[in-house]
């Protein structure tokens, strides 16, 4: 605070010292002109007093016997007196002999005479007595106005600075003690406003260390003790959230100790900046914050996650293998803070389970594939030995529920099939157009006898894709079919289209519709929305199941909407 006490100081000095200067500078200008205008006046009272007198000489006596006289005037009154006929010769000087003197016809304080003026002055220096003069003229008029020459008065303007002086003198004193005493107030002024800031400076640095019950109390009711009081309640509230803080912090360093779950953060640069005991188990190592993810992780996929979490700064979650173990990563973006959070949930048991659980309804459904097939033939042989209708009726039954058993087995089969992580699709470029038309063909007879009028609306110049044409072929086939089923009457859109990215398949019916609950579980296995129609119908519950496995095998997405009464669309997106 002592630049700042400085400071005023020097603004004020600088303040005060540039007024007195201007006040001492038009000061003394004034005085000096008022002084000249002064003496100019009173040189002009000369004059006019010795007119007459002039005038005497000139009209009685010679220009000696005036000379003699000005000489003595001059000196009673200590007053240079210069007499000056009407052609500039000097006639009588009480300082000089005027016979020595030159023509003064061209003195600039006579040169308005002789123009016709009645007064003429100028502050020079004089050649004939060598010294800076003020002079003051005044014309001598005679008788009918005739002009006879010029009456010149002057005094030397030393005489004029002796007063000047002095009193400059005394201005200088007065204005030297204004300063002195105002630089005092000044002083105390700045100390007034800096003694307080000098607290309130201490004890701020006393709060950034920590000390939050540091208090100042100011006297007074000014801008610095509201200041003060001010300071004085942001402590407490910063000791108060300060506090809050705390304890929060210390909730979530237990709560991150006490996951189980592996969490991680780490900056942009890829360096560790926060690791909870669960990730370090992960890992099999301690020590890790500070360090590089890039030298933690021998695995591509997680560091995979992270590159994609930096350029795409959104949520994402898959699943990855570390150390024989699988684990759930969900990799998140905060913003704020330029941090990508990884967690990882470790799912190794339960994807045992699912392989297990697959095993298992393979193995049966291969296991049941060959009886079932037997069950069926035996059911046909019969079938053509019973002639009695009531017996035809329990053969009819049972060949319903064995065919749907073959068809949930087959589905089960062709879905173990597509969850393989070993399946490699045989891709090639397709006219989907072509593959269309060719499943539609499989459907006619069904639309015929409900009919529904189905058509297709293709955009033209549709560019062929790059898919697996028999597993494709699966997908129309189940839509389809499941569009036929649900419709009574009416029609069916089969809409394809794409734009510079992707590629849109959408099949439309007028059917009952799916409700918004329903919507939402269709595509799980062995989910039925209306499970009196599907009974009806023959559905296994795996259709849209399958369909939805190979769209995702194409890197697709697929969707529903739909409302009650008024007819599904199923949309399928594939990237180019």
């Amino acid at each position: 605070m002592k630049l700042l006490s400085s400071k005023i100081f020097a603004g004020y000095l600088l303040v005060i010292v540039l007024l007195t200067s201007l006040i001492l500078y038009f000061s003394f200008k004034t005085i000096d002109n008022q002084y000249l205008d002064t003496i100019t006046e009173n040189l002009k009272n000369i004059n006019n007093a010795l007119h007459p007198q002039i005038l005497y000489y000139l009209n009685t006596t010679t220009t000696d016997e005036l000379d003699s006289h000005i000489k003595k005037i001059g000196k009673s009154i200590n007053t240079r007196i210069t007499i000056i006929d009407a052609n500039g010769k000097v006639l009588a000087d009480s300082r000089k002999d005027p016979r020595a003197m030159e023509n003064h016809k061209q003195r600039p304080e006579l040169v308005p005479i002789f123009q016709g003026r009645q007064f003429g002055q100028s502050l020079r220096f004089s050649t004939t007595v060598h010294d800076k003069m003020i002079y003051v003229a005044l014309p001598i008029i005679g008788e009918k106005s005739k002009f006879l020459g010029a009456i010149r008065v002057s005094i030397f303007y030393s005489e004029v600075n002796k007063l000047t002086n002095r009193l400059t003198y005394e201005i200088i004193q007065i204005a030297l003690i204004v300063v002195v005493l105002s630089l005092l107030g000044v002083l105390l002024f700045s100390r007034s406003i800096t003694k307080p800031i000098n607290q309130i400076s201490r004890l701020s640095r006393q709060v950034a260390s920590g000390d939050f019950d540091a208090k100042i109390y100011l006297t007074g009711r000014d801008e610095i003790s509201d200041l003060a009081a001010n300071f004085n309640n942001m402590t407490e509230r910063l000791k108060e959230l300060f506090s809050e803080v705390l304890r929060q912090k210390d909730e979530l360093n237990i709560l991150i100790k006490t996951i189980q779950e592996g969490l991680v953060a780490i900056d942009t640069t890829g360096s560790v900046l926060l690791a909870n005991k669960g990730f370090c188990e992960i890992l099999g190592k301690n020590n890790i914050i500070g360090k590089n993810i890039h030298l933690l992780f021998d695995t591509p996929e997680v560091l995979d996650i992270y590159q994609n979490i930096l350029n795409q700064k959104s949520s994402f979650t898959k699943e990855v293998e570390i150390n024989k173990k699988i684990f759930l990563c969900s990799a998140n973006f905060i913003e704020t803070k330029k941090e990508v959070v990884l967690l990882f949930h470790d799912i190794t048991e339960i994807k045992k389970l699912e392989n297990i659980k697959k095993d298992f309804i393979t193995n049966v459904s291969h296991e049941l594939r060959t009886p079932l097939t037997a069950i069926k033939g035996f059911i046909e042989t019969l079938d053509e030995e019973i002639t009695l209708p009531e017996h035809s009726h329990y053969i009819d039954i049972v060949k319903r529920h064995t065919n749907r058993l073959i068809s949930i087995v087959q589905d089960l089969l062709s879905l173990s099939e597509l969850e393989d992580p070993n399946l490699r699709l045989l891709t090639a470029p397709v006219d989907l157009k072509f593959l269309v038309e060719n499943v539609v063909k499989i459907f006619e007879q069904k639309l015929s006898e409900k009919g529904i009028i189905l058509s297709i609306e293709i955009s033209p110049n549709f560019p062929k894709l790059e898919i697996d044409a028999f597993k494709f072929e699966q997908v129309f086939v189940n839509l389809i079919d499941n569009a036929i089923k649900y419709s009574e009457a009416g029609n069916i859109k089969i809409i394809i289209h794409n734009d510079q990215e992707c590629s849109y398949i959408s099949i439309q019916d007028s059917g009952r519709g799916i409700s918004k609950e329903d919507q939402q579980r269709i595509f799980e296995r062995f989910y039925i929305a209306d499970k009196s129609r599907s009974r009806k119908v023959g559905g296994t519950g795996l259709g849209l199941s399958i369909v939805k496995h190979i769209v995702q095998l194409h890197k697709g997405e697929i969707s529903v909407s739909s409302l009650a009464g008024e007819g599904t669309v199923f949309t399928i997106k594939l990237p180019l």
